[in-house]
């Protein structure tokens, strides 16, 4: 039989587990509504799932980007641009939002199957993010072509992945920087 403190202390778990995934999901909504825009907007929602994934871990970080994720998709406005809804998920830039599902997934794998060093992290975010950006450009050029006609895969990559880079790269090297001077303040 278990005792009180223990059972508390499962339970005390449980609940932080649950508020630091909502404070997390809460950070990539606040960070998708910064946004240059343009056709495709910048987004500083990028770097909050890169920053949740580096200080949650990976399985909340994941759980807490599947939020955002479903949060968005029942109409809450957590997108770029305070939009929400399905239809934005079944849109043209709807596969990148759901790519940053496996960025998470790919994050939590290295995590559990890789040395937890500051490399391995970098890789997993970076190797996370090419198979977003595939996912999003397969998506979009499919709603595009269903919807516009015909588009080629390098004029796709043009609109949707070349110029988003380098900035991705710099969230990736901020978010690295920052969850590493926040990480010894928190309290897991």
């Amino acid at each position: 039989m278990r005792s009180a403190d223990a059972v508390r202390t499962g339970t005390d778990s449980k609940v932080l587990n649950l508020v630091y995934i909502a404070i997390g999901a809460a950070l990539i909504a606040i960070c998708s509504w910064i946004s240059i825009p343009t056709a495709i907007p910048f987004t500083l929602q990028t770097f909050a799932v890169f920053f949740v994934l580096l200080l949650l871990g990976g399985e909340r970080g994941t759980i807490a980007t599947l939020v955002y994720v479903l949060l968005g998709a029942v109409g809450v406005p957590v997108f770029a641009g305070f939009s929400g809804g399905i239809g934005i998920l079944l849109g043209n830039t709807g596969g990148y939002i759901i790519g940053f599902l496996f960025i998470g997934f790919i994050y939590m794998l290295f995590s559990k199957f890789f040395k937890k060093s500051i490399v391995m992290k970098i890789a997993a975010l970076v190797l996370g993010l090419a198979v977003c950006y595939a996912f999003g450009t397969a998506w979009f050029m499919h709603v595009y072509m269903k919807n516009s006609g015909e588009v080629g895969l390098f004029t796709v990559l043009g609109w949707c992945v070349f110029p988003f880079i380098i900035p991705d790269l710099l969230k990736i090297a901020l978010a690295v920087v920052i969850s590493r001077r926040i990480e010894p303040v928190i309290r897991y």
